[in-house]
């Protein structure tokens, strides 16, 4: 079943997306060459204390911190450790999540530390981020899950190929429906599975994460031993990015955007709806 939420259950969402968004804001400031991922995680902490709201990763399955931290060839669920210190060049993805009163926003965005990073770097974290916006403005009555999927996927198809040779659309992990509890359904697939047929409809009230992970080479991974962080099996970089948004009778709202998505929806031509904290 999709949890449908109301006006105001949305609002609580709202403030805990703002939290999120603080949290990358200050996170982005401190992943700079010589920075521990550790010290991102305190970083990460200190903000959910000042916002009195809850970590939705710590304890989540047993993970042991409060963001995750995956720095080049890891795509997601890195753990953050004062052994892994962060490099001129190195690209990381962040991925985080708060709780306000039982409600829950979750987004990820991948970072550049220190400077002259390579031309196919920069393109791979813009191809992942503009190809969550097409996902999100996809997110709209009328439509279904499979739209949002077909949307992430025609964007990162339709750019020109990597020095590489392809855009790795990571299969094994993806999207899903986010609001009493981080990880809720629907699942989200960045490409479209056929056999899955064309999912539920969007209807006002849904809330879903939206969050492509996509690699310079292969769509396949491994876990590590330590049964959290995935790797590409070729151990080519990737890039990850996420927004919580949810679609109201005036339509949608980037939860986790400060503007709530306002600036780029606009570009596809789309009105958000109004900001319940504004």
């Amino acid at each position: 079943m999709v949890e449908i939420k109301t006006p105001e259950q949305i609002a609580k969402m709202r403030e805990a997306g703002l939290v999120v968004a603080a949290i990358h804001e200050a996170t982005r400031e401190a992943a700079v060459p010589g920075a521990t991922t550790k010290d991102l995680d305190d970083v990460a902490r200190k903000v959910l204390a000042e916002h009195g709201a809850k970590s939705n990763f710590l304890g989540y399955g047993g993970f042991p911190a409060t963001i995750c931290t995956s720095k080049n060839e890891v795509v997601v669920h890195g753990i953050p450790s004062e052994d892994v210190v962060l490099e001129n060049g190195d690209i990381i993805s962040i991925d985080c999540g708060a709780i306000i009163d039982g409600w829950h926003g979750d987004a990820a965005y991948t970072a550049f530390v220190g400077s002259g990073h390579a031309p196919e770097l920069i393109e791979l974290s813009r191809v992942t981020e503009e190809s969550m916006w097409a996902g999100l403005a996809a997110m709209k009555q009328g439509n279904r899950l499979v739209d949002i999927s077909k949307a992430v996927e025609s964007y990162i198809r339709r750019q020109p190929r990597p020095a590489t040779g392809k855009y790795g659309i990571v299969e094994d992990y993806g999207g899903h429906g986010i609001g009493s509890q981080m990880h809720m359904d629907p699942h989200v697939l960045n490409y479209v599975e056929r056999r899955r047929g064309r999912g539920p409809k969007l209807v006002p009230g849904m809330c879903l994460a939206i969050e492509p992970m996509v690699s310079l080479g292969t769509p396949r991974t491994n876990v590590l031993e330590d049964d959290w962080t995935v790797v590409t099996t070729d151990g080519t970089w990737s890039s990850h990015w996420e927004h919580s948004i949810a679609l109201t009778e005036q339509g949608p709202l980037v939860l986790t955007a400060r503007d709530g998505g306002k600036a780029k929806l606009a570009e596809y031509g789309i009105t958000t709806a109004p900001d319940p904290l504004a």
